[in-house]
C-alpha cells in the first residue's frame, strides 16, 4: 500500500479544496498498482455530503463571518467540520464488489493503533461511526466509480467542539428529540482517552503514530510512499476547479418546491423536495445523508413525470434498485415517506 504526502514543494496543504482534489484525482485517475493511503488535516471548514442540500445544513452568516471554507465531497453522508484538531484519513483500493459499505474492513486498522494508544473503547457502531463510550469521534463515508473506491473518515484528535454548533444546523427533529446539550455531548475528542504518556502529543505526531502501526513498521522510512509529480498536480489543479474549487458544485441549485417530504430512514435522512403540477411531478430534487453507488439524479429523471400516487409511485420505484442508489430500503418504506 502507498501513502500519500498532500505535500507540494516541501510544503503540507490545508486547504480542503484541495485536499480533496488530491483524493478524487487519486481515485478517479491514477491508477498504482496497490491501494493508497491518504492523511490531510483541513484548515476550519465544512465538508459537505455529495447529495445533501448545502444551505440546509450549514449556519452561513457564522461561516461568511468566520471564513469558514465549505466543500462538497463526492461520496454521501453527512455534513462535518474539520479544523486543525481533525485527521482525515481515506483508503483508496479496488471495489470488490464485497467492500462497498463495509465500514469494519477499513476502521479496524484505525481503531487497533487506537487501543495501543490507550483508547481501549474504541469501536464501530451503528452504520459507519467511530465511537468512545457511547460519543462520536469519527464519521465515515464512501465513494465508489469505475470498479474503484475511497473509503474515507474523520479522527476528531482535538477539534473545537463547540465551533461544530456554531457553523452546522442540526435537523429539527434533532434538536426536538435530543436538545442542543445532547447534541453537543454526543461527540467527542480522542486526546482525552489516551494514556498519560501521549497527552502531550501533537496532530502531527498522531499521525506519524498512525502511520507506524497500520503498515506495522518502526520507522516511517518504511512507509512505502508514492510522491505527486507535476503532472499529477496539474489534474490535481484542473479537478479542484471544476469541482471541490467550484461555487456552483459546493453549494448546487437550490430551487423553490412547493412540496417537501422528510425524515430518518434504515439508510439514513431523506428529504424530497416536488414541483406537482396537475398531479404529476414536474420536477424533483432528493437530498440526504445516505450512501448509494450511483447518482442520485438517475432516480430524479425516473420519477419525473409520474403521477404523484402511492400506486405511480411504488410502480416507478419498482423498476429501480433502490440499494444501488439509496442503500438498505424497501419500496414500501420509501413511498410512505414521499407520499
Amino acid at each position: 500500500m502507498y501513502y500519500v504526502k498532500n505535500e507540494r514543494n516541501g510544503e503540507e496543504i490545508y486547504d480542503p479544496q484541495t485536499n480533496l482534489a488530491i483524493e478524487y484525482y487519486l481515485l478517479n485517475e491514477k491508477k498504482l498498482d496497490e491501494p493508497i493511503l491518504l492523511f490531510y488535516i483541513n484548515k476550519p471548514s465544512i465538508i459537505i455530503g455529495k447529495n445533501q442540500n448545502t444551505r440546509a445544513e450549514i449556519n452561513q452568516d457564522y461561516v461568511n463571518e468566520h471564513n469558514v471554507e465549505v466543500v462538497r465531497r463526492l461520496s454521501g453522508g453527512g455534513a462535518v467540520y474539520h479544523d486543525y484538531g481533525n485527521i482525515c484519513f481515506c483508503f483508496i483500493t479496488s471495489d470488490d464488489d464485497d467492500s462497498f459499505r463495509n465500514f469494519k474492513k477499513f476502521t479496524s486498522p484505525v481503531i487497533e493503533a487506537l487501543h495501543k494508544m490507550g483508547v481501549e473503547g474504541a469501536k464501530l457502531e451503528g452504520r459507519n461511526d467511530l465511537l468512545i463510550d457511547g460519543k462520536k469521534f469519527s464519521g465515515n463515508a464512501m465513494y465508489s466509480k469505475n470498479g474503484r473506491m475511497t473509503a474515507h473518515g474523520t479522527l476528531m484528535f482535538d477539534v473545537d467542539t463547540e465551533e461544530t454548533l456554531n457553523v452546522l444546523r442540526p435537523k429539527k427533529e434533532k434538536l426536538t428529540s435530543k436538545g442542543v446539550k445532547s447534541v453537543r455531548s454526543r461527540v467527542t475528542n480522542i486526546k482525552p482517552y489516551m494514556d498519560e504518556k501521549y497527552q502531550d502529543m501533537t496532530i502531527e505526531k498522531f499521525r506519524e503514530y498512525l502511520l507506524l502501526n497500520i503498515y506495522n513498521v518502526d520507522s516511517l522510512d518504511d512507509v512505502k510512499e508514492y510522491q505527486l509529480t507535476d503532472e499529477d498536480w496539474e489534474h490535481i489543479i484542473a479537478f479542484r476547479e471544476e469541482y471541490t474549487g467550484n461555487y456552483d458544485w459546493n453549494y448546487g441549485e437550490d430551487p423553490d418546491y412547493e412540496l417537501v417530504r422528510e425524515g430518518r430512514t434504515p439508510a439514513g435522512q431523506i428529504e424530497f423536495h416536488f414541483d406537482i403540477s396537475k398531479g404529476h411531478i414536474k420536477d424533483i430534487k432528493i437530498y440526504g445523508d445516505f450512501f448509494g453507488l450511483g447518482e442520485i439524479s438517475d432516480v430524479e429523471d425516473k420519477l419525473r413525470g409520474t403521477e404523484y400516487t402511492k400506486e405511480s409511485l411504488t410502480d416507478t420505484l419498482n423498476q429501480i434498485d433502490l440499494n444501488k442508489y439509496f442503500g438498505d430500503l424497501t419500496v414500501e418504506q420509501l413511498v410512505d415517506l414521499m407520499y
